[in-house]
């Protein structure tokens, strides 16, 4: 391995705007391993997200290539995503040098096992546990043909998961995640989320609002604002907001007759983030306890009162930062309760404390770390 501080890095999305989940923790890793004085070969599928010059900023390299599609069956019994990212252009660029590879999601790794890699060091950070993700999806799901797509899809994740036998390193997002994987593979490693905040910053104003945002076109989001509507929004008298992106005909049909319910669509990152800083309480909740949800850590940083159902917050190890409701009624009642309640700002000291663990400079130190260990071992 030659040149440390040179890095491949494969993206499954342009990852600019940094405006989702997966992306945010792609970009702003990037963002910090250019501060850290890396050189970066960023390679990235491209599927309905513009090329971006930005990229540029923080790397030496952006190769795009288009993203496949197949209507039919998946190529050699291959998961979708997977199938959908394979190419030989990805493979021949990565053989223009030796430097390590960092695979970003399962869902990029179609050459991980090729020989001709053989030599190189190759890591891939998992987002999610991806047949357990999209298990969830599926009974989420009410759409019979996607329902049917997301059981195959995470049946054939679970099959192809083995693949990551072939990689040196693995970096997990979340302390579940880490210990699911290491319980299966070696060399496992926990790095937290990468993100856009490098302190906490919580303003003294507040509005007297309940806020969920979210990309309300991803299921798992629309199903929790479905939900907040019928159990809790439209059970309570204070103002409500609603912010995301999508077609949310659907929602705004079902709270036309609910005047203190608001839906704010579309939305800007700059917009939600000032929702989250203004708002008394920021509400999130799921169905899903996969993963690390970076909406969560980005609430954590700029909000006050912070409510959530267990499965947002099952495995990060931030419980004691939020307040959980196991159900609807402990919504209505915590809202009822904090809607008036000043926020105490001797509350943010501990919430940094326990933050710190997720700091973008440490955590690009540890891959750092990762690369100059494989070093002497080579």
């Amino acid at each position: 391995m030659s040149c440390e501080k040179n890095i491949n890095i494969v993206s499954f999305d342009i990852p600019y705007p940094a405006d989702y989940g997966g992306v945010i923790d792609v970009f702003y890793k990037i963002k910090a391993l250019h501060k850290l004085g890396f050189q970066i070969y960023l390679h990235c599928y491209e599927y309905g997200r513009k090329r971006q010059p930005e990229l540029l900023k923080y790397c030496k390299e952006v190769y795009y290539y288009k993203r496949k599609k197949f209507t039919t069956g998946y190529l050699a019994g291959y998961p979708y995503i997977v199938a959908t990212r394979n190419g030989n252009a990805l493979l021949n660029n990565l053989l223009q040098n030796d430097y390590p590879i960092l695979y970003e999601g399962l869902h990029t790794t179609y050459s991980l096992d090729n020989p001709l890699l053989k030599s190189r060091f190759k890591m891939v950070r998992t987002h999610n546990i991806e047949h357990e993700y999209y298990y969830h999806l599926s009974h989420n799901e009410t759409n019979i043909l996607k329902k049917n797509f997301f059981e195959k899809e995470s049946k054939r994740l679970k099959d192809y998961e083995k693949v990551l036998n072939h990689a040196d390193s693995i970096l997990a997002i979340s302390k579940k995640d880490t210990e699911y994987l290491t319980d299966k593979y070696k060399n496992v490693s926990y790095v937290p989320a990468f993100h856009q905040n490098s302190s906490v910053n919580i303003i003294s104003y507040s509005e007297p609002f309940v806020l969920y945002h979210g990309n309300l076109s991803v299921s798992e989001n629309y199903n929790a604002v479905i939900y907040l509507v019928n159990n809790v929004f439209s059970k309570i008298e204070h103002k409500c907001i609603i912010a995301g992106n999508g077609n949310l005909s659907n929602i705004q049909e079902l709270i036309k007759n609910y005047p203190n319910i608001e839906l704010i669509n579309p939305v800007t990152t700059k917009e939600i983030n000032n929702l989250i800083e203004k708002a008394h309480i920021n509400i999130l909740a799921t169905s899903q306890s996969t993963g690390i949800k970076l909406k969560l850590i980005n609430v954590l940083y700029k909000a006050k009162h912070i409510l959530v159902n267990e499965p947002m917050i099952e495995g990060t190890g931030l419980e004691g930062l939020c307040k959980v409701c196991s159900n609807a009624e402990k919504f209505i009642v915590s809202i009822n309760s904090l809607i008036e309640k000043p926020f105490d700002f001797e509350a943010i000291n501990f919430r940094k404390e326990k933050l710190k663990e997720f700091d973008t400079e440490i955590n690009a130190l540890k891959i750092l770390e990762v690369l100059e260990i494989s070093r002497e071992v080579i």
